[in-house]
């Protein structure tokens, strides 16, 4: 198994976390760390996931999402 390190920036509603780690889920990623904070209307969120998927395959599918601004990692 492989671990990646992703750091999102993505706006802050009340379904936006869930949404984002079912994508994960759906995917094959299995969320191992994660860190979230709230400033203003955004939510600044820390994961580590592991999967034996190239991250590519969830950094794309997350892009797709209306409230995603950033992703790195």
């Amino acid at each position: 198994m492989q671990q990646f390190d992703l750091s999102i920036i993505a706006n802050k509603r009340p379904e936006t976390l869930e949404r984002l780690l079912r994508v994960m889920r759906h995917r094959g990623f299995e969320v191992i760390k994660l860190q979230t904070e709230t400033q203003d209307q955004r939510i600044y969120l820390q994961l580590r996931l592991q999967s034996e998927r190239e991250i590519d395959l969830l950094r794309n599918q997350l892009a797709k999402l209306p409230d995603v601004f950033e992703i790195q990692g």
